[in-house]
Order: structure tokens, then C-alpha cells, then sequence
């Protein structure tokens, strides 16, 4: 059984529909990534999935149950985190708190949360009194990754992570995503960028206009001639 079972989910923005019934599949431990192009419905998949924006027909299942109908709330408790488009972070808040933010369902201490964040990215450590809003964009997406993070989350949710960062960031933002993999953490991936995209999941979808057009590993889909050609340059 899958970990994330996501089966035939429509989802509309008011009297549009944005996706047309999407499927799809993340193993425990997997990397996964959804490419398409801007307005594809990537990032609705990853709304549906988080309950920002709800599927209004279909179902969704974490580890088995049933959550297409609960409050994103409900789902971070489940251990479902999404790093949002945009990065979304506090811009008048310090790094700090921006990280304890994302810990706000925890009872427990999150002190060696805290800990692995500023290991993941050193960076976050050297600044973390420092206000989000005057950090660049790649600074503020290692932010809003390590925000994800302070969940403990088992599946990890990721929209855009290379938009609008400067091309050596989004290295190091990689090279930490295959870190939080390798520590065991699962992770849906969508990118607009391919190349990244594919170049760190094991398999992968690609999505037009609301519908899954192609599936399987991460390799055979760089090699079709079309998603060269629509997605890589080639």
C-alpha cells in the first residue's frame, strides 16, 4: 500500500475546473515529481492534497485513511507539510520565529527540530534574528523548507522550491532536498524545471491542463521525445 494514494481527484476556482481527475501514487521513502507547465494544475494537486483547496470529488489517502475531506490543520497533524509556492514566509518576523511557527501542532519540545533545521542550512542559523522579509528568495526558500520541517513531517509536500532563486541556491536547495530523503522523509515534488525535477526523484508525472499524461521513472520520462522537447530543451 502506498503512502499517499491519490485517486481520480477533480478540484475547481469557483465554476473552473482545474484538474479533471488526477491519480497518482508516492511510495514510503520515495521522491516523487509532478512537471508541467505554469497553470497545469501542479500546485492545485498539492492544495488538494494539503485541503487549501479541496477536491470536490475523488479521494485522497495517507497511510491508508481516508483524508480528503479534513481541515489542512487535521492534515499537518497527520504528518503532511507543504513548503507552498511563493515560500509564503512572515516577512516581520525573525527566522526564528518563522520556525516555530511551523512547529504550532507540537506538544513536545521541538529544540532538536530547531537543531536539524539550522544543520540542513547553516545559513537560517547565521540569521535566525534577522527580520524573513529582508533575506533573498533563496534564503527565504531554505526558510520556508526548514518551516516544513519543524512538523516532523512523513511526507513532504514541495511547490516550485528553483522559482525565482538564484541558479547556485538552487544546488544547495537539492542537494538538501536528497538529505531530507535520505533521512527517511518522503517527498512530492512538483517543478516547472525538469531538469531538477527529474534529476532527483526516482519516478515522476507529468501533468497538462488538469489530466496526468505520462507516469513512471524519473529516466524513461527525460528520455520521451516530447517532454525533451516541452521541458528540457531538447
Amino acid at each position: 500500500m502506498a503512502l499517499l494514494e491519490v485517486e481520480d481527484i477533480r478540484a475547481s476556482y469557483g465554476l473552473i475546473e482545474a484538474l479533471h481527475g488526477v491519480s497518482l501514487e508516492v511510495e514510503a521513502g520515495e521522491v516523487v515529481t509532478m512537471i508541467g507547465s505554469n497553470g497545469a494544475g501542479k500546485s492545485t494537486v498539492l492544495r488538494s492534497i494539503s485541503g487549501l483547496t479541496p477536491a470536490r470529488q475523488g479521494a485522497i489517502r495517507f497511510d491508508g485513511e481516508e483524508i480528503t475531506h479534513l481541515t489542512p490543520m487535521e492534515i499537518v497533524g497527520r504528518g503532511i507539510s507543504h513548503v507552498p509556492e511563493g515560500r509564503r514566509c512572515f516577512p516581520r518576523m525573525t527566522v526564528r520565529e518563522n520556525l516555530e511557527l511551523g512547529a504550532f501542532l507540537r506538544r513536545d519540545d521541538s529544540s532538536a527540530e530547531m537543531d536539524h533545521v539550522f544543520d540542513l542550512f547553516p545559513r537560517l542559523a547565521e540569521r535566525q534574528s534577522q527580520a524573513a522579509g529582508t533575506m533573498s528568495g533563496g534564503e527565504q526558500q531554505m526558510l520556508a523548507i526548514g518551516r516544513a520541517m519543524m512538523a516532523r513531517p512523513r511526507l513532504l509536500l514541495m511547490d516550485e522550491p528553483s522559482m525565482g532563486i538564484a541558479p547556485i541556491l538552487v544546488e544547495r536547495i537539492y542537494e538538501t532536498i536528497e538529505q531530507i530523503s535520505q533521512e527517511g522523509t518522503t517527498i512530492l515534488l512538483v517543478e516547472q524545471n525538469a531538469h531538477y525535477g527529474l534529476g532527483v526523484a526516482a519516478r515522476g508525472y507529468v501533468i497538462e491542463t488538469g489530466r496526468i499524461i505520462l507516469s513512471g521513472e524519473a529516466a524513461t520520462i527525460g528520455e520521451d521525445p516530447k517532454v525533451r522537447e516541452a521541458y528540457l530543451g531538447a
